[in-house]
């Protein structure tokens, strides 16, 4: 099944439902930065959380950096989603691994750390990005995020994301966002029924395993509830915007004589992507094509 985003709404509009498959750009994210178990499960729950975050923005630039950094081995997770289905990301320690939970799971929350901080900025294309901090609550993403939501947009929000692997394979990922909007937050029956049902979920990844699809998640979970689906599905994609013409771009700005150094020292230049885990080499040849450049744009 493809990765893929879909909408839903319920109770008259009082429910928001978002649903995320992200096997494929999770799987991408752990061969590209050669991820252990924990590290991906890790990344990919931040990854399926960003673009479940970005999915309810507006204006088609619009993207959610999500930064978790907790006092754990893993050394902290970077993300950045679009509402273009994108996304990106990595892990301070791509290869930490720890042993199973008590409950026989990936132990993300002992990788993460129960102590520390999740930054959430919402940039939507222009003047200042809107940025919140929140201390981590479990360190396993899904409630950490969720937490987020209620204490900073003040909007109670159920969140599952999960990530399940096999024979080092990504073979399910991806998510689930409800979140109880204002008109019918008062309610507190459906709210506790809501809560109910979501608590009962084994988890996220074991549905997909069933061969659930997501409108079948959401017939489960608000079927009674005037479910409507929205009708588009967006594809989700592994994407970063780095490129080879942007880091000789980078070379350029460092000015002369750090480039001549690079020419002298390591007869070239390489740089690597932080985001995708690319490689960009530069030849001695070329740096010199930049310093002739330089003294061309001075004179």
């Amino acid at each position: 099944m493809a990765d893929q985003l879909i909408r839903a709404t319920a109770a008259d509009g009082g429910i928001r439902a978002v649903g995320a498959i992200a096997t494929r750009l999770t799987e991408e994210a752990r061969r590209r930065h050669k991820l252990s178990y924990v590290a991906t499960a890790a990344l990919g729950r931040t990854m399926s959380a960003g673009l479940l975050l970005v999915s309810n923005m507006k204006r088609a630039e619009s993207r959610v950096n999500i930064r978790v950094k907790g006092n754990g081995p893993l050394g902290g997770i970077l993300v950045d989603a679009g509402l273009d289905g994108t996304v990106r990301g990595y892990v301070g320690n791509p290869s930490i691994e720890l042993p199973p939970n008590a409950k026989g799971k990936l132990d993300v929350g002992g990788a993460v750390g129960q102590e520390g901080y999740l930054y959430v900025v919402r940039d939507v294309g222009y003047g200042y990005p809107y940025s919140s901090t929140v201390e981590l609550v479990s360190g396993e993403i899904g409630d950490d995020v969720a937490n987020y939501l209620v204490n900073s947009e003040q909007t109670p929000s159920a969140l599952v994301v999960g990530v399940f692997l096999e024979a080092g394979q990504v073979k399910a990922a991806g998510g689930i966002l409800l979140q109880v909007l204002p008109k019918a937050a008062r309610d507190e029956a459906l709210v506790e029924t809501l809560e109910s049902r979501v608590g009962a979920l084994s988890g996220f990844t074991p549905l997909l395993q069933a061969g659930k699809t997501l409108p079948d998640i959401f017939q489960h979970l608000l079927g009674d509830m005037g479910l409507v689906l929205l009708p588009e599905t967006q594809l989700l994609r592994f994407h970063c915007g780095c490129s080879r013409s942007r880091l000789m771009g980078a070379l350029k700005m460092l000015g002369e004589a750090e480039i001549q150094d690079m020419i002298e020292k390591d007869n070239g230049a390489e740089a690597t992507c932080h985001f995708c885990g690319e490689v960009y080499k530069a030849s001695s040849d070329e740096l010199v094509e930049l310093i002739v450049e330089l003294y061309g744009a001075q004179s």
